[in-house]
C-alpha cells in the first residue's frame, strides 16, 4: 500500500517580531510544498522488518530494524494512541537520539539530527513498530524562514493518519482531510514542532495544515479566509540568520527606546489588522486598488522592522533591486538574512527582475498565497 501526503511552507505577510511584543501578526500558506511517500512492504519483501527514511532532495537514506527501534523506544500505552498527541519525553528523546546517532550522519548535515528524531517519534506513535519506506522530498529551501520544518511535521503526520483511515478514494487525486482529522493531524504535527523548535509558536504548523491564512496575537489563531489572488516573489538571500539572536536584539532594543518601540510595534499591529480586513474584504473594491493599499502596506512594515535592527545588506540588496522595477518587498519571519517577499500586482512580468536577482546570487520563487493545507492522495 502507498499513501501520498503533501503540506506548504508559508510566509508572515506581516507582524514578525512585534508579535512576540504583543501585536497582530499574518501568515499565509504559500504553493511551494513538502511531500511525503509513505510505502507498506509485502509479508514476501526483503525489507519488511525495516524501517527506511529516504531523503530525496540530499540524497541521504536511513534504516534501522524494528526489533532495533523497539528496543530504543519502548512501547508506553500512554503516548501510542494515534487519536490522543502526546509529547515526547526528555528521556525518550534521549533514547531517539541514540538511534540517529548511529546514523553516523555526516558531519555538514548534523542539522538534520532534529527532523530525523521528529520522524521517528511521530511513525512509531501514529503507526506504531511497522515496517515501511518514508520518502521525503520539498520544494522549500530549509532554514530560511518558509515553514520548512512545520510542513515537514504536517505533510508526516497526514501521510501517517490517511494511512489508517478506511474509506480511501484511490486514484482521485489530492483531497483535503476533515476537520476532525486536521485538528488532529495539527496537533500532532505542533508535538514534532516543538521536537525541532523547543518552544515553537505554532504558526507554521497551523498555516500548513488548514492553508489559506491566519491571524496571530497573543497565542491566539484565527484562520482567515483570503477573498482577492495575491502573488508573491520569494527571494531567498542565502544568508543564514540566528533567529533567538535577532529576537532577542529587538527585545533589547524595547527595553533601552520603550515608548519609541511600542510605537512601533502598535504601527505594526494596526499593519497587519489592515491587511487581514483587506484580504478578506469582499466589498467592490477593485483588486488594483487593494494590491495598491498593500503594497503601501508591506513598505510601511519594511520600514518599521529596519527600524526593529533586524534587516540586512542582502535584503537591502533585493529592495534596492525590485524598488527599480517598481515593485515593493519587506522581508519575511526573523530577517537578517533569509527570505524576502516582493508583492506582485495583476499582470506583473517577473523575468528581467528575477534574472537581475539571481545574477547576485539569490534564489528565487514565484507563489500563489494563501491556498490548500495538508492534502493526501492514495
Amino acid at each position: 500500500m502507498e499513501v501520498k501526503a503533501r503540506a506548504p511552507g508559508k510566509i508572515i505577510l506581516a507582524g514578525e517580531h512585534a508579535v512576540v511584543h504583543g501585536s497582530t501578526a499574518v501568515a499565509a500558506a504559500i504553493d511551494l510544498y513538502t511531500y511525503v511517500t509513505l510505502r507498506f512492504p509485502l509479508q514476501s519483501d526483503d525489507n519488511n522488518d525495516r524501517l527506511i527514511l529516504q531523503l530525496k532532495d540530499i540524497s541521504l537514506e536511513f534504516s534501522w530494524s524494528l526489533a532495533r527501534v523497539k528496543e530504543a523506544i519502548p512501547y508506553d500505552s500512554s503516548t501510542s494512541c494515534r487519536s490522543t498527541p502526546a509529547s515526547c519525553t526528555d528521556e525518550t528523546l534521549k533514547s531517539i537520539a541514540v538511534l540517529v546517532e548511529e546514523q553516523n550522519l555526516p558531519k555538514d548535515k548534523i542539522w538534520l539530527s532534529s527532523g530525523i528524531s521528529t520522524f521517528l517519534w511521530l511513525y512509531t506513535r501514529i503507526i506504531g513498530f511497522n515496517p515501511a519506506t518514508v520518502v521525503i522530498n520539498s520544494e522549500l529551501p530549509y532554514g530560511s524562514g518558509l515553514g520548512s520544518s512545520a510542513a515537514l511535521c504536517v505533510a508526516l503526520t497526514a501521510a501517517l493518519l490517511a494511512s489508517s483511515i478506511s474509506d480511501k478514494t484511490r486514484g482521485s487525486g489530492w483531497s483535503s482531510l476533515d476537520e476532525t482529522n486536521l485538528e488532529l493531524l495539527n496537533n500532532w504535527a505542533f508535538e514534532g514542532e516543538k521536537i525541532i523548535h523547543g518552544k515553537p509558536s505554532g504558526i507554521d504548523n497551523t498555516v500548513s495544515a488548514y492553508g489559506n491564512m491566519i491571524k496571530f496575537c497573543s497565542g491566539e489563531i484565527t484562520r482567515l479566509q483570503s477573498n482577492m489572488p495575491l502573488r508573491m516573489l520569494i527571494t531567498n538571500t542565502r544568508v543564514g540568520r540566528n533567529t533567538k539572536a535577532l529576537v532577542s536584539g529587538v527585545s533589547q532594543r524595547a527595553v533601552r527606546h520603550p515608548d519609541v518601540m511600542n510605537s512601533v510595534f502598535n504601527a505594526v499591529d494596526s499593519i497587519s489588522k489592515e491587511l487581514a480586513a483587506i484580504i478578506q474584504s469582499k466589498d467592490e473594491t477593485s483588486i488594483t486598488e487593494k494590491e495598491e493599499s498593500i503594497k503601501e502596506l508591506m513598505e510601511m512594515n519594511q520600514g518599521l522592522l529596519q527600524s526593529m535592527g533586524v534587516s540586512h545588506s542582502s535584503i537591502e540588496t533585493v529592495i534596492k533591486t525590485t524598488v527599480k522595477h517598481k515593485l515593493v518587498s519587506k522581508l519575511t519571519g526573523a530577517g537578517g538574512g533569509g527570505c524576502v517577499l516582493t508583492l506582485l500586482p495583476t499582470g506583473t512580468v517577473v523575468d528581467k527582475v528575477v534574472e537581475e536577482l539571481e545574477s547576485s546570487g539569490f534564489q528565487c520563487f514565484t507563489a500563489s498565497i494563501g491556498g490548500n493545507g495538508a492534502q493526501v492522495c492514495f
